[in-house]
C-alpha cells in the first residue's frame, strides 16, 4: 500500500517560526499578533503544506461548514436541476452542499436524514417524501432544518418554502375542463398525501364542483416506470381524453405510452405537465406545463438558510404560485371537436 503523506499540523508551524502552536492558530485567524507575525505564519504554511483540518475546525467552531440537501428522488429531472443549483449557491457562501436521494422511500428518508442530522451538517433542506412524519421533530430539535415543497407539520422548521398545489391543480383540472375534457387521469408521485396542501385532495374536490370523472394514480419519476403506469391507463377502460401529470418526468411516460400505442398527442390524449422541465420544449409536441419560480425560490432557500445557520433567525412560510406555459399537447377531445 503506498505511504500516506502526513498531515502537516499546527507544531510544525509553530517549530518553524519559533512560534507558539497558540501564536500559530491565531495568526491563521488574523487574531491577537502582529501584521508581520500573521504573514510569516501564512507563508510557512503555504511552504509546508498546511491544510486547515475541517474536523478540528468543526469542533472549534461547532460548524462543518455542509449543508445537507434531501431529495424525494433524483430520477426527477426537476429535482436533480434542483438540488444541482442549491449546491453552486451554497458553494457561493462558503458551504458545501451534501446531496442525497431518498429514492422515495419514507423509511429511507428517516434514516437519511438521521445520519445527517448526526453527522452534524449545519442545516438540513429537504424536499420530504413523508411531511407528517414523526421523524421531522426530532430532526429540527438537532440542526436547522429547511423544507422545499410542503411544510413539516409539528417541527420546528427554521424556514418552509412551499408551492401552492390548491392554485396549480384548480387550474389545471379548470383548463382541461374548459377544452372539453371529462374523462381525466392524474399521475401523481408515489407519495403520502400532504398534509397541508394535498394535492390528492384539491384533485376530488375540484372534480367534483366541476363534475369530472377523474382517477388518480400513482407512478415513479423514472421513465420506464412512468411508461408501464401510463400504458396501463390508456389500455384499460374508460381511456382518458387528458393526463394531468403531477411532475414533467412522469408526463414523459405518457408521451412513451402513446407512442408504443399508436396514439398522438394530442389528438388523441392531451397532456398537461406540472414543474416545466426544459426537456419538456423540446417534445413533439412541446408539453404543456406549469413553472415554479425556481430562482425566487432559490434565492429565498439560500438566504434564510444562511440567516438560520449564522445567528439562528427563522423566517415565515412563503408560498409561491406557479404559472401556466401553454403549448401544443392540449386539444379539444375527438369527440367534441368542432
Amino acid at each position: 500500500m503506498p505511504n500516506r503523506q502526513r498531515r502537516v499540523t499546527l507544531r510544525d508551524i509553530a517549530k518553524d517560526t519559533g512560534l507558539s502552536p497558540a501564536a500559530v492558530s491565531y495568526a491563521l485567524r488574523g487574531l491577537q499578533v502582529p501584521e508581520e507575525t500573521q504573514q510569516r505564519v501564512r507563508e510557512a504554511a503555504d511552504r509546508l503544506g498546511y491544510r486547515v483540518d475541517p474536523i478540528a475546525r468543526a469542533l472549534a467552531s461547532g460548524r462543518t461548514d455542509t449543508v445537507g440537501v434531501l431529495c424525494q428522488s433524483l430520477s426527477d429531472v426537476w429535482q436533480q436541476g434542483l438540488a444541482a443549483a442549491l449546491g453552486r449557491r451554497l458553494l457561493a457562501t462558503g458551504r458545501h452542499a451534501l446531496i442525497v436521494d431518498a429514492s422515495n422511500d419514507p423509511q429511507l428518508e428517516a434514516q437519511v436524514a438521521a445520519h445527517l442530522a448526526a453527522q452534524r451538517v449545519d442545516a438540513l433542506i429537504v424536499l420530504p417524501v413523508d411531511p407528517s412524519a414523526a421523524h421531522w421533530q426530532e430532526i429540527g430539535r438537532q440542526t436547522v432544518l429547511i423544507s422545499i415543497g410542503d411544510g413539516l407539520p409539528g417541527a420546528a422548521t427554521a424556514a418552509e418554502v412551499v408551492f401552492d398545489n390548491d392554485l396549480g391543480v384548480t387550474d389545471a383540472l379548470g383548463r382541461l375542463a374548459s377544452a372539453g375534457h371529462h374523462t381525466i387521469a392524474v399521475v401523481t408521485p408515489n407519495l403520502p398525501g400532504t398534509p397541508d396542501r394535498p394535492a390528492e385532495g384539491v384533485v376530488h374536490r375540484v372534480a367534483a364542483e366541476l363534475g369530472l370523472a377523474v382517477t388518480l394514480h400513482t407512478s415513479p419519476y423514472d421513465l420506464d416506470g412512468a411508461t408501464a403506469v401510463a400504458r396501463t391507463v390508456l389500455t384499460g377502460q374508460d381511456r382518458p381524453t387528458a393526463f394531468l401529470c403531477l411532475g414533467d418526468s412522469m408526463a414523459y411516460g405518457v408521451y412513451a405510452a402513446t407512442q408504443e400505442l399508436g396514439l398522438t398527442i394530442p389528438d388523441d390524449v392531451s397532456v398537461l405537465g406540472y414543474d416545466d422541465q426544459p426537456l419538456s420544449r423540446l417534445l413533439t409536441p412541446p408539453l404543456s406545463s406549469y413553472r415554479w419560480p425556481v430562482e425566487e425560490l432559490l434565492d429565498l432557500i439560500v438566504e434564510r438558510t444562511v440567516k438560520a445557520i449564522e445567528d439562528g433567525r427563522h423566517s415565515r412560510r412563503k408560498v409561491l404560485p406557479p404559472t401556466v406555459q401553454l403549448r401544443g399537447s392540449i386539444a379539444r377531445p375527438r369527440d367534441s371537436a368542432g
